[in-house]
C-alpha cells in the first residue's frame, strides 16, 4: 500500500471552493468520489495521522496514489457531478446498496399500437408506465385478476395476440370478458387505449370518480328495470372495492412520499423505503449494501442520490421523508427539486401517521438485514468458508465445529445477568442456550431460582465474566472427570470378567450419562469459546480458565466498535477483512448472545419492578400475586380496581383487597413512577 504522505497535495494548492475530488491507485483507477462544500478542509482531512482515521479510511487512503479535484459553482452542482461519476467510474470505496430482492412492477405497455398489462422486472422501458414496486408478483396478478372485470385491457404476449388475430378467434380472457378482444376486433384501437388510460389513472390513484359511475351506472340499470346489467355493474363495484382495500390507506389522499429508514451495523446497513401515493402504500423496496461511511447523515445522502439519480420526474415525490437529514440537506433538497422539476419536502417526520409508518418501515428494515445475515448463515458452503476461515485466523489445529459464545447485561449494576449460546457446524442450537443470574448466593446456570445480586453488591463486566466462565468450565471439569472415572470403572470390571466391550451393552460415549443415555449438563467441550468484549473481557476469561486448569481451550474477544478480535495474551487484535465469512459468523454468535442476555435482563427487570410494589403485604403470597397480575395485567389497573373488583381474584377476601388497596395507596405516595421496560406501561 501507498504512504499517503507521497501524493499529499500542498494545502495551498488545494482551492477553497466547492467541488467533487478523486482518489486514484497506482493503476490509475478511480477508488472513490466525494464531495465537499469547501475543498481544502476536507482533502487535509484525509491526510492527517493515519491512526486517527476510521479503518475503513484509512485503508481507502493507503491504497491510493493520487487525488484530484473539480471546482463547481455551488453545492447543488456538486451533488450532480459526484452522482454522475460514481455512476461512470462506480468506485470501489463508495457505498452501493444492492436490491435485497428483485421487486416486480406492473406494467402497461403505452408505446404499443395495444398497450398490454403485464409483471415486469429489472430495467424501465421507454413508452412503458409503471406501477410498483410491489412486494410478490401474485400480488399484482390478484389485482389485476380483479381490475380486469372492469378494465379490460390486453395481458396476452405478442405471439398469442397474432395467432388470435389470424385464426379470427379471441382467447380464453376474452370469451370470459376480462379482455377487450381488440385482436378480432371487438374494440378499435382508439376505444382499447382509452381503456388502458383508464386503467392507469385508476392506478395512480385517482379512484373516486370510477368508484361513483360505477354506481351511477348500477343504480341507473337498477332503475330501468336492467337488472342483468345491474348485476354485472355491481360485481364490478365489487371488483374495485376489493382491489382498494389490498392497498391500505394510511395517510390524506393526498399524500405523495416516500419513506425512508435504515438499518445498521458495523459492516453492513439495509434500507426499506415505502412508495406512498395518494395516501395509500403501492409499493416496497429494499437495499442491503456494505458501509463505507460511518455517519448515518452520509449514508442517507448516498442513498437518495443512488434512488433518484436515474429515475424520470415522475418518480420523485412531494416528500421524502427520513430518519436523519443529510449533513447538509439544502443541496440534496435542490437536487431532488432539480430532477422532479418542483419543489421538494425533506424532511424527518417527528410525530403523528408519518412518524407511525417510519417506525414500521424501519421493522422492515431490521428484518431485512436479520434476513440477510440469516441467509449467509445458512449457507452450507459459506459455512463451511467461515469455519475454514476461522481456522486459519485463529491458527486452531482443527476447524470451530463447537462455538460457545458469552454476554453479559445488566443496567448500572443492578440485575446481572449473562448467557451463553451455542452454534455447531455455523447453526444455532437453542437447545444448549444457557442463562446466568450473576452475583446471587447460590449461583447456579439455568437450574431455577438463583439468588438475586443485592443492591449494595458491586459487579463490574469484567467480574461478572469471570463468575460465568468459572461456573459453565467447572461444570465442563466435573462432567469430564466423571466420565474418565466411568471409564476406568468399566475398564476394571471388563478385566475382572474376562470380558471386552462396554458393560451393559451401552458404550461410554464423552458427554453422555451411561445410566440414561441423555447428554449431561455442560458436558461438551467447545472448540472456540468468545465473548463479546475486547481485551478486558478476554483477560478475565482467560483468567477463569486458567484457574479450572484449562489450557487448551482456544479463547477471543470480539469488540463492538471496530469488529476487532481478541485472543489473550497478544497486545495487538487480529482484524479480519470485513467481507470475510469467518466476521460474519462471528458477529452472529456475538449477537444472538447479546439478543439472548438482554432479553433476559428485561424479564428479570420487568419482574422486579412488578413484584416490589406487591411485596411485604400481609397474607399475599407468590400464588396470589400471580393470581392478581394474571387479572389486572398490571399493578397500574390494580391500583384502579375497587375493593369489591379484587375481592373477584379467587382467594382473595375483603380484609386482604382491602389491605391491597392501602398498601398501593401508600406506595403511590411514597414512591415515584416506574416504567415495564417491557411494554413501555407505567407501572406504579
Amino acid at each position: 500500500m501507498a504512504d499517503p504522505s507521497t501524493y499529499r497535495p500542498a494545502p495551498g494548492q488545494i482551492p477553497l471552493d466547492p467541488g467533487v475530488y478523486r482518489f486514484r491507485d497506482a493503476s490509475g483507477r478511480v477508488i472513490y468520489v466525494g464531495k465537499a462544500k469547501s475543498l481544502r478542509p476536507r482533502l487535509s482531512s484525509y491526510f492527517q495521522d493515519i491512526a486517527a482515521l476510521h479503518p475503513r479510511t484509512a485503508t481507502m487512503v493507503r491504497t491510493g496514489a493520487s487525488v484530484e479535484w473539480t471546482v463547481v459553482g455551488n453545492e447543488v452542482e456538486a451533488l450532480q457531478l459526484e452522482y454522475a461519476w460514481i455512476k461512470e467510474f462506480d468506485p470501489r470505496f463508495n457505498v452501493r446498496y444492492r436490491d435485497d430482492k428483485s421487486y416486480p412492477f406492473l406494467a402497461v405497455t403505452l408505446g404499443e399500437q395495444f398497450p398490454r398489462a403485464q409483471v415486469l422486472r429489472g430495467a424501465k422501458r421507454k413508452g412503458t408506465r409503471y406501477f410498483g414496486p410491489y412486494s410478490h408478483a401474485w400480488a399484482i396478478r390478484e389485482t389485476l385478476d380483479l381490475l380486469l372485470r372492469v378494465f379490460p385491457i390486453r395481458t396476452c404476449s405478442t405471439g398469442v395476440f397474432k395467432r388470435a388475430a389470424q385464426s379470427g378467434r379471441p382467447c380464453l380472457l376474452g370469451y370470459l370478458d376480462k379482455c377487450a378482444a381488440p385482436c378480432v376486433g371487438r374494440v378499435t384501437e382508439d376505444e382499447h387505449r382509452a381503456i388502458a388510460e383508464e386503467f392507469c389513472d385508476f392506478m395512480a390513484g385517482n379512484t373516486t370518480r370510477f368508484v361513483r359511475r360505477t354506481e351511477r351506472a348500477m343504480h341507473d340499470a337498477a332503475a330501468e328495470l336492467e337488472f342483468e346489467r345491474a348485476a354485472r355493474l355491481r360485481d364490478d363495484l365489487v371488483a374495485l372495492t376489493k382491489a382498494l382495500e389490498k392497498n391500505a390507506v394510511v395517510l390524506g389522499d393526498a399524500t405523495d412520499a416516500d419513506v425512508f429508514a435504515i438499518v445498521d451495523d458495523e459492516l453492513e446497513a439495509a434500507v426499506q423505503v415505502f412508495h406512498v401515493r395518494g395516501g395509500r402504500v403501492r409499493g416496497q423496496r429494499g437495499w442491503v449494501g456494505e458501509k463505507e461511511h460511518e455517519d448515518l447523515p452520509d449514508l442517507v445522502e448516498h442513498l437518495l442520490q443512488q434512488v433518484y439519480g436515474d429515475q424520470p420526474p415522475d418518480a420523485v415525490p412531494r416528500e421524502v421523508l427520513v430518519p436523519v437529514l443529510p449533513s447538509d440537506p439544502g443541496p440534496v433538497a435542490s437536487w431532488l427539486a432539480t430532477r422532479r422539476g418542483a419543489a421538494v419536502d425533506l424532511r424527518v417526520p417527528r410525530r403523528g401517521d408519518k412518524r407511525a409508518l417510519m417506525e414500521t418501515v424501519e421493522r422492515n428494515a431490521a428484518q431485512s438485514l436479520a434476513r440477510h445475515k440469516l441467509s449467509r448463515a445458512g449457507d452450507l458452503t459459506a459455512r463451511s468458508v467461515a469455519l475454514q476461515e476461522l481456522q486459519e485466523a485463529l491458527d486452531l489445529r482443527d476447524a470451530p465445529l463447537r462455538i460457545e459464545c458469552f454476554d453479559v447485561s445488566h443496567v448500572q449494576g443492578t440485575n446481572i445477568v449473562a448467557s451463553m449460546v451455542v452454534f455447531e457446524d455455523g447453526l444455532a442450537r437453542t437447545g444448549e442456550y444457557r442463562r446466568f443470574l450473576v452475583g446471587g448466593p447460590d449461583p447456579q446456570p439455568d437450574d431455577g431460582p438463583a439468588g438475586q445480586l443485592h443492591a449494595e453488591a458491586t459487579v463490574d463486566d469484567t467480574a461478572a465474566m469471570r463468575e460465568v466462565l468459572t461456573r459453565r468450565f467447572s461444570r465442563l471439569v466435573a462432567a469430564e472427570s466423571a466420565a474418565a472415572q466411568e471409564a476406568q470403572e468399566a475398564a476394571e470390571a471388563a478385566a475382572l470378567s474376562g470380558s471386552s466391550g462396554e458393560p451393559g451393552g451401552m458404550p461410554l460415549v464423552p458427554g453422555l450419562d451411561p445410566q440414561t443415555g441423555r447428554p449431561r449438563k455442560f458436558a461438551y467441550r467447545p472448540n472456540l469459546v468468545v465473548v463479546d468484549g475486547g481485551l478486558p473481557q478476554v483477560t478475565a476469561a482467560a483468567a477463569a480458565l486458567r484457574e479450572l486448569g484449562i489450557t487448551d481451550l482456544a479463547l477471543v474477544g470480539l469488540a463492538k466498535r471496530l469488529e476487532e478480535v481478541w485472543v489473550p495474551g497478544q497486545d495487538f487484535p487480529i482484524i479480519l477483512p470485513r467481507t470475510s465469512e469467518g466476521l460474519y459468523l462471528l458477529q452472529r454468535v456475538r449477537d444472538e448472545a447479546h439478543r439472548f442476555a438482554i432479553t433476559f435482563h428485561r424479564q428479570r427487570r420487568a419482574k422486579a419492578m412488578t413484584a416490589s410494589v406487591l411485596d411485604g403485604i400481609p397474607g399475599l403470597g407468590p400464588s396470589r400475586r400471580a393470581a392478581l397480575l394474571a387479572r389486572f395485567g398490571s399493578v397500574k389497573r390494580l391500583r384502579a380496581a375497587t375493593p369489591e373488583e379484587i375481592q373477584e381474584v379467587p382467594g382473595i377476601g375483603p380484609s386482604l383487597a382491602t389491605a391491597i388497596v392501602v398498601a398501593l395507596a401508600r406506595d403511590t405516595a411514597t414512591k415515584p413512577a416506574s416504567v415495564n421496560v417491557t411494554t413501555g406501561e407505567i407501572l406504579d
